[in-house]
């Protein structure tokens, strides 16, 4: 199965994640930072991954603008999966403003599984999020673990296909 995780990461916890999940799906998988992500990596896979910090309740420019760029049904018969990384509950709902802003726009891997549907793209499991501790982490303990569970599960989900 030929698999991608493109991911954007500033501090290194997105990265972290992407990392995880590209080792539990093996050999024929890449890990790529979006900057370094090209029309050839996205061409003939099986599974596309992508994730992305939250900014503003949303995935990073650089990663939406890939997905934009991609072709009308380029990803059809594509299984794909999305995920985040983002504050944890309790941060947030300490501050009542934050809190109120999370409830309205949510986190960044729904608008991306959004546009990956729309380029056609399959969706093998619900976007997911990792959490990390204040803005620049690190994880929160057993999120990497987590992390490696939802790629067994994907993987298992795209090899029916």
């Amino acid at each position: 199965m030929k698999t991608l995780v493109i991911y954007d990461s500033q501090f290194g916890n997105t990265e972290r994640i992407a990392q995880a999940i590209g080792e539990v799906l093996g050999d024929s998988t890449k890990a790529v930072h979006v900057s370094k992500a090209t029309p050839e990596h996205i061409h003939d896979l099986d599974a596309l991954i992508v994730g992305s910090p939250t900014q503003r309740f949303r995935p990073t420019p650089p990663i939406s603008s890939l997905i934009k760029s991609l072709p009308a049904k380029g990803l059809s018969g594509v299984r794909v999966a999305a995920f985040d990384t983002r504050l944890t509950v309790e941060e947030i709902e300490g501050h009542g403003v934050l809190a109120f802003f999370v409830r309205i726009f949510g986190y960044a891997a729904k608008p991306i599984a959004r546009l990956l549907q729309k380029k056609g793209g399959e969706l093998a499991l619900p976007p997911e999020g990792f959490y990390v501790q204040g803005m620049e982490g690190p994880m929160v303990d057993g999120e990497i673990e987590r992390a490696r569970s939802w790629a067994k599960r994907i993987m298992g989900v795209a090899s029916l296909t």
